[in-house]
């Protein structure tokens, strides 16, 4: 063979080599995203362990960090065993951030490590999908968001009810105009529970209470829909007296919001949760405007469904779809100050919390924009912060601009 052939042959080794299947594979599986979710309870079972695993074109599940697994779940570990995947079981968070093999890390703990978990992951330069509440304060959050900033590095909050079928729903309702100028906004997400879980949730330590579970995700919505409010009152309450007193079980929130060019009425949105309100189906939104009323009762279906079947409901035709009995309900004018009213119902949109870590991975990969932004996941732990100085002061506060 001559000098000339030999770069020619090499050449055509090479590609015969990368064409074969397991070089193929190996290439495909170098283009995943490398996940490591950091714990294994409700959050990671119900929730982000499922939706890694509904795009295996994108994400690849690396590794779990679940320190000690139950005695039944040994020795694979409780991911591994409950979803039937292989998976590497770490013990220790830092073996996490010590591979260089893992990009992103999503961390569904106790809310109080979160802060904590998510700024060693960044700073060891790994993307980030946190569980709401991000932080535990305001200031923790835009922290994390500055380390992101400076290392380049996607940082995503888990609002996921962004993709509930009602929210998409309604929203579709507000953009198209039909309820005129919007006054009144009731977001409420109630239960019947006059007992407690024994949940760490319950517990008397950051980060616990109803107003950073549920409150996150409605003031995420309306913050989504309405943006930063002028001023918010806030009362919050352990309302059944069982448990820790200084533990919220019940919260209602109002943000407050001034006339605008666009809005020619005064806006308040009114977020609320019970904890002993018996009904069936629930209450979920009420919207008042100046041209008509929306109401919607029942909660998203994704939840159970992922509950029930794991993995496998996102490939049945009714994944995320409502059933008609509970589809929202409509009564409008066809102009203010019309006396005759047209009524009827809405055909619910479909839910779909996969839009989120597609979402998230294409970020990662290709550079999208994220529909959930730092920002916004920030100005929701400054509108918590604010509730809770508000109903401990028994007093309105005007919110900061920032």
């Amino acid at each position: 063979m001559s000098r000339t052939q030999a770069p020619l042959y090499a050449l055509i080794i090479h590609l015969v080599i990368s064409t074969t299947p397991k070089a193929q594979e190996r290439m495909s599986q170098r283009e995943l995203i490398r996940v490591s979710v950091v714990g294994a309870g409700l959050g990671a079972t119900v929730f982000h362990v499922p939706l890694v695993l509904s795009s295996p074109d994108l994400f690849i599940l690396h590794s779990v960090v679940e320190r000690t697994p139950p005695a039944e779940m040994q020795p694979e570990g409780t991911i591994a065993k409950k979803f039937n995947v292989k998976t590497k079981l770490v013990n220790k968070f830092e073996d996490v951030l010590s591979d260089e093999a893992v990009e992103l890390v999503i961390i569904t703990t106790p809310n109080s490590t979160h802060y904590g978990f998510a700024k060693a992951a960044l700073e060891a330069g790994k993307h980030v999908l946190v569980d709401k509440p991000v932080t535990t304060t305001y200031e923790e959050a835009q922290e994390l968001g500055r380390i992101a900033t400076r290392k380049n590095l996607i940082l995503y909050a888990f609002q996921n009810r962004r993709w509930d079928s009602d929210y998409l729903t309604l929203r579709k309702v507000l953009q198209n105009g039909s309820l005129g100028h919007i006054t009144d906004f009731v977001s409420q997400y109630d239960r019947y529970r006059n007992f407690l879980k024994g949940s760490w949730k319950e517990s008397a330590k950051a980060g616990s209470g109803l107003i950073y579970d549920l409150g996150t995700h409605l003031i995420d919505q309306a913050l989504h829909l309405f943006g930063r409010p002028a001023r918010i009152t806030a009362f919050l309450q352990n309302l059944r007296g069982i448990g820790e007193d200084n533990v919220d079980d019940n919260f209602t929130i109002l943000l407050h919001y001034p006339r605008t060019e666009q809005n020619p009425y005064l806006l308040t949105v009114t977020l609320c949760a019970h904890p002993l309100s018996q009904r069936t189906p629930q209450l979920r939104y009420t919207i008042r405007g100046s041209k008509g009323t929306f109401v919607k009762h029942g909660l998203d279906v994704q939840e159970e469904q992922m509950k029930e079947l794991g993995v496998k409901a996102f490939g049945k035709a009714w994944f995320g779809r409502e059933s008609e009995e509970i589809q929202a309900e409509l009564e409008v004018v066809e102009k203010e100050g019309d006396n005759a009213p047209l009524k009827s119902k809405i055909t619910s949109e479909k839910g779909d919390y996969r839009a989120l870590y597609r979402n998230l991975g294409a970020a990662i990969r290709d550079g999208e924009e994220l529909k959930v932004k730092w920002k916004e996941a920030e100005m929701v732990m400054l509108i918590v912060d604010l509730a809770i100085v508000s109903s401990r002061e028994g007093r309105t506060l005007d919110v900061p601009e920032v």
